[in-house]
């Protein structure tokens, strides 16, 4: 059977299997691929607050917003690629589809390498934009100046997991996602204590695991029926970079946001000592890793997403959207619930030897907790927004809920409140960021049903 008739087979099943199982079945390797790529970050933290230096945790905490920008160039190019072959494979355009992936991979990679240049020139004053205090700077350097090196392969390796789950090939992309978060977990005790290098060796660690990674997923895209990384395909035009800035430009608004936002979090907390930036490094891991589950299961559900409107079944993309918020709403739910009772004891896993960062991270954890539900609606809405090629209201709710309601809110509310105006900050930003979603999400679904409506 050659690859076309794979792609085909492929298609015809996106098209017609039941939307509940099939989500679900895809959805399970990108929830799996999701949970560990978060302990990239979440070792790290784990590994170094064991050092029992406030400081050294902290800084973890602060190069977290320049990962976060890495990881929005990847998701540019990687989200934008990826709903446009899902697209375009959904209308049987193979040849185009083909030119995206391998088109979008070269610059996702030019792109991590100008990145990496600029980084390395303007280490120090970078770090203290990040936020680093005096006495976290030293450890900000040496941690940020490993991860700086790994930009251009994250770049690459968020464009060839993002290709991979988008033509349904989600194994392939929690594969190898999920070896190199395994790998990261191993060596960052290895590096960290058993080499003696510190806060270097949990960086170290983190670009050695995802050059394994990028390995895995550029064998997973030339050996499975997914489009391959050919540079014959390597034809940069204006209407290619133009269709990446239609789909990618939501997720670089929201990642990019998110670590403006982190920053503004970051020197806001500053002005109550190294303690509160190490307990808000570690509630931001603890958040992180929850959401990156439901994240997984809405991931399931773009390619399906994808498929379905690129072949005019709309009303298959409402159905698959309402079943993935009921799911992803109970999940949430569930999990806040139990960690707002466990808070305490969560935050000590990662430091417990400072009381103050203990106190208040679970002051902090549980406040986030409390609206985290509301996540659900607002990531979901901004999937399949995103995903339908929506790209102006995609934008908006990517950037609202970190971004254009968070920064504000976080940056005003502790005058009048001092640290209680910082805890609060992302609570109130959720609210706000949901009252944005649903009308804009509603009006779109009605759309759908009203073509749907016409074509019958």
């Amino acid at each position: 059977m050659t690859n076309n008739d794979k792609q085909q087979q492929k298609r015809e099943r996106m098209l017609t299997a039941p939307v509940e199982g099939l989500i679900c079945r895809l959805a399970v390797p990108t929830i799996i691929s999701m949970m560990i790529t978060t302990f990239y970050n979440m070792a790290d933290t784990f590994f170094v607050g064991k050092l029992n230096n406030t400081s050294a945790t902290g800084a973890v905490g602060v190069v977290f917003s320049l990962m976060a920008i890495i990881q929005a160039v990847g998701f540019f190019f990687g989200n934008g690629s990826g709903n446009y072959i899902s697209r375009k494979l959904g209308n049987g355009n193979t040849e185009e589809a083909a030119h995206m992936a391998t088109t979008s991979f070269v610059f996702s990679f030019l792109a991590g390498v100008l990145m990496t240049v600029a980084g390395l020139v303007f280490l120090k004053p970078l770090a203290r934009l990040l936020g680093a205090t005096p006495t976290i700077l030293p450890y900000a350097k040496e941690y940020m100046g490993v991860i700086l090196l790994g930009a251009p392969v994250m770049c690459a390796s968020i464009v060839l997991n993002n290709q991979l789950r988008f033509q349904g090939n989600a194994m392939y992309a929690m594969i190898g996602l999920s070896s190199g978060g395994v790998l990261n977990i191993v060596l960052d005790p290895l590096l960290i204590f058993g080499f003696d290098m510190g806060v270097m060796g949990a960086a170290v660690a983190t670009v050695v695991s995802q050059v394994i990674s990028f390995f895995l997923l550029w064998f997973g895209c030339q050996k499975s029926d997914s489009l391959k990384i050919e540079f014959r395909n390597f034809k940069p035009s204006i209407a290619l970079l133009g269709e990446i800035a239609r789909g990618g430009t939501p997720s670089l608004g929201r990642q990019g946001l998110n670590s403006v936002a982190v920053m503004c979090l970051n020197n806001m907390m500053g002005a109550f000592g190294d303690a509160a930036i190490a307990a808000m490094a570690i509630v931001s891991r603890i958040t992180m890793f929850i959401s990156s589950a439901m994240i997984g299961f809405g991931q399931g559900f773009q390619p399906v997403c994808g498929f379905s409107f690129g072949a005019g079944k709309y009303e298959r993309v409402r159905r698959a959207f309402y079943f993935c918020l009921r799911v992803a709403a109970v999940f949430l739910v569930v999990c806040s619930v139990l960690g707002f009772i466990l808070a305490p004891h969560i935050v000590a896993l990662f430091q417990k030897n400072d009381a103050e960062v203990l106190r208040i991270g679970a002051l902090a954890l549980r406040c986030q907790l409390v609206t985290l539900p509301l996540m659900a609606y607002v990531v979901l809405a901004n999937m399949m927004l995103q995903t339908i090629g929506m790209v102006g209201r995609a934008t908006l709710l990517a950037t609202a809920r970190q971004g254009l309601c968070f920064i504000p809110v976080v940056l005003i509310l502790p005058h009048f409140l001092e640290m209680w105006g910082v805890l609060l900050a992302q609570p109130i930003a959720d609210v706000i960021a949901i009252a944005v979603a649903l009308p804009i999400t509603i009006a779109v679904l009605r759309q759908m049903r009203t073509a749907q409506g016409r074509q019958a």
